[in-house]
């Protein structure tokens, strides 16, 4: 037979894959499985653990797993955990590999520092426990020598120092003085020792907006109080004063606070006060519970919460949004004329077969309807003279969809690039930026080279405005 060659060939590879996939691939495989496992430091699941146990600055601290809550502090005293910390260390000892083993149990543990371990690290998973010395840095700086209890061995790791040392009772606790999800918070209250200033998420649709409450109603600056939820997200103690004389004696120096936030959600409020009793020191403090801890936070956090009324204003002074307006009316020194939406364009009230610059109309538009108040309020009730707006330099008036008048914004005297200006949305005169002057566009700019457009023989006054 001719090809008896081709057949034996085919049973030796057959043989040899056979060999390969049923014995030498799955001693590989375990082999490599056995090479990760002695690089491991630690052995355990992550998510098997219990309780952890740090020794470090002859302080011990216990820690244990709660469910729904994740690690809680149990002693020297049982409260809340910084989770972050936690998991850090945690992460450090699951991730990290062996570099090499130094010694066995004959090993002289003076040249590594584990004579005496600046930190000392028990992990417990169930019934299962394991303890971790850390002694000094290894050769390299992002290296340490470690003691592991159940052999015996010295051991030279990839752990960094600073996931376990320096660690003391404030790092492990929990220092967030408020548990603040933006989405979940409805209403903010800041109260300051003359005054208090309220905020409050409306239900407009497609997306909720905030808006000013008390002193005064009216649309509030999204940014300055995504700003101001931020800041309280963000506000955290640098030490902490537990129940006790140090304590009492403090609290009878903190009188009126600065500011008191309320935060109200649909789980409940928060409350929080901060406190500077002494400008010379500077020292800042805020209480969450008139029997909890003091906290010292910093200085920064008063300013960035005591905040006046007109940064929570909605400073844009046209009193319409860009996207709502449907009719402008522009007036200035040397021109008028009236833009109106309408077939999803933009055209001029007596002009409507002329074909304007869209772009050029969307910019001008977005300009007027988002000039900013740059300076606060001026009262009204005195003459508008000085201020150039008994004859103002430039008048937009805005309509709403809904035909009625929305929005206006009146343009008074300049001077060192500002411009005095009353709008529809806050009373009082502002300053805003005078470069609104400048582009205010005539009709020859907005016109384009264009032939002229074919209407039907209606009046564009009487057209429906979409």
């Amino acid at each position: 037979m001719r090809y008896w060659p081709t057949i034996l060939m085919a049973l030796v590879l057959a043989g040899l894959s056979l060999y390969l996939f049923a014995i030498e691939l799955p001693q590989h495989d375990l082999q490599e499985r056995q090479n990760r496992t002695e690089k491991k430091i630690l052995l355990f699941d992550q998510q098997a653990l219990t309780e952890l146990i740090v020794k470090a600055d002859q302080q011990k601290l216990v820690f244990a797993r709660i469910p729904e809550k994740g690690w809680m502090l149990t002693a020297p005293l049982h409260t809340d955990a910084d989770q972050r910390e936690v998991q850090n260390l945690i992460r450090a000892l699951v991730t990290g590999t062996v570099t090499r083993v130094i010694e066995n149990q004959q090993a002289n543990l003076t040249p590594f520092g584990l004579d005496n371990p600046m930190t000392t690290v028990t992990v417990v998973a169930g019934t299962a426990r394991e303890t971790f010395s850390i002694g000094d840095s290894g050769p390299l700086s992002s290296t340490l020598y470690v003691l592991r209890e159940s052999d015996h061995q010295v051991l030279l790791t990839n752990l960094a120092p600073k996931d376990f040392l320096n660690k003391t009772l404030i790092t492990f606790r929990r220092k967030d003085l408020l548990h603040v999800m933006q989405g979940e918070v409805e209403r903010i209250r800041l109260t300051y020792p003359t005054t208090e200033i309220v905020l409050y998420q409306g239900a407009e649709k497609p997306k909720n907006k905030w808006r000013l409450r008390y002193p005064i109603e009216g649309e509030a600056d999204q940014t300055e109080v995504r700003t101001l939820l931020l800041r309280l997200e963000e506000l955290k103690a640098l030490g902490i004063i537990d129940p006790g004389h140090e304590r009492d004696a403090l609290a009878h120096t903190l009188t009126t606070p600065k500011v008191k936030v309320t935060i109200h959600t649909t789980n409940g409020d928060q409350t929080i006060k901060l406190y500077q009793p002494s400008q010379v020191s500077g020292e800042a403090f805020a209480e969450t519970s008139p029997t909890g801890p003091l906290y010292r936070i910093n200085p920064a956090a008063i300013r960035d919460l005591t905040k006046e009324l007109f940064v929570f204003q909605d400073k844009r002074l046209l009193g319409i949004d860009y996207t709502d307006i449907a009719m402008l009316s522009v007036t200035t020194s040397t021109e008028h004329y009236v833009l109106i939406h309408q077939q999803n364009e933009w055209v001029l009230d007596d002009q409507p077969a002329k074909t304007l610059d869209q772009q050029a109309v969307d910019l001008f538009l977005s300009r007027v309807a988002n000039v900013p108040a740059e300076e606060g309020a001026i009262k009204q009730g005195g003459s508008l003279v000085p201020y150039g707006l008994v004859v103002p330099a430039a008048e937009f008036i805005a309509t709403g969809k809904d035909g009625k008048i929305a929005g206006k914004l009146s343009i008074g005297s300049h001077a060192n690039g500002l411009a005095y200006a009353t709008g529809q949305r806050s009373p009082g005169i502002f300053q805003i930026r005078a470069d609104l002057l400048t582009q205010i566009p005539t009709r020859k700019d907005l016109l384009t080279t264009s032939t002229e457009k074919t209407y039907p023989s209606k009046s564009p006054r009487h057209k429906n405005v979409p």
